[in-house]
């Protein structure tokens, strides 16, 4: 195995720092006794106990964590149905089409895709009276949106990789098609499930430019609560529920990194 020259480990090690320096200061802070985020006074455990406190801000966590978890289940679930059009039916005269409209909030402002499902929601409620007004189901149809492009990108490039003759091989032993895609495509194309998943989950907890136009009264999410207190200067109480957050995300990376190199394994044995 050809071993890296230091030039290259260097570049390396600095892009480490400049990613995860941030986050590490983040999370030291989180226990400064200070409320001054930058002056450093002291550890201290309290600000966890605020947050605690701080009905408005979880209620926002929350309700951003539920979206985020059924914005990534419905971006995988359309996403994959996508990918399998365009890998399957790529000699179709509408694919092309279908591809552009399918990728296309991907180069599309967040200004523009969130003022555009305003005015649909909008145009929606005053024709069918659907959705009645705004709030975690019009931000979690405008997160399913913009994720499903991306999942779509990842489904795509994997599904693109297989040997569509071991479906056929399935179907001609007898299984129906819905039995080779649940226990044949499936299982093959998991990790790049597993990676959409966790995409989608970020990409929806992290957005505030298309919840912004979405949301109504009642219904902040997590950046808008973020958003709004920083004016006021940032809360080490920001710092206390960032931390959180970075575990857990860390752990769910984590356990799908597991879960993907357990399915790694098992294809090649």
């Amino acid at each position: 195995m050809k071993k890296l020259s230091w030039f290259i480990r260097g570049h390396l090690f600095l892009g480490f720092v400049f990613l995860y320096l941030p986050l590490l200061l983040l999370i030291i802070y989180s226990f400064n006794e200070s409320r001054l985020v930058t002056v450093w006074t002291g550890f201290s455990t309290k600000w966890y106990g605020e947050l605690l406190k701080d009905d408005e801000l979880l209620r926002a966590a929350w309700l951003s964590i539920r979206v985020a978890f059924c914005t990534a289940t419905g971006a995988v679930v359309l996403g994959t149905l996508a990918g399998i059009v365009m890998t399957r039916f790529s000699d179709n005269k509408g694919y092309t089409l279908f591809s552009v409209l399918v990728t296309a909030p991907l180069v599309m402002p967040e200004v523009i895709t969130g003022l555009s499902l305003l005015l649909l929601f909008v145009a929606l409620e005053k024709a069918i009276g659907f959705p009645d007004g705004r709030g975690m189901l019009t931000i979690w149809i405008a997160h399913v949106t913009l994720t499903t492009a991306y999942v779509t990108v990842i489904t795509t490039s994997r599904l693109s990789e297989l040997d569509e003759c071991i479906e056929q091989a399935a179907i001609n032993l007898g299984a129906t098609p819905l039995k080779t895609f649940l226990q044949i495509t499936v299982p093959m194309i998991a990790p790049a499930l597993a990676c959409g998943w966790l995409l989608a989950f970020t990409l929806s907890l992290d957005d505030l430019v298309i919840a912004s136009f979405v949301s109504g009264a009642g219904s902040t999410t997590l950046p808008m609560a973020i958003y709004s207190s920083v004016r006021l200067g940032v809360s080490p109480k920001i710092n206390a529920l960032a931390t959180i957050i970075i575990t857990i995300v860390s752990a769910l990376v984590a356990i799908a990194t597991g879960i993907m190199m357990r399915l790694e394994k098992r294809r090649y044995s």
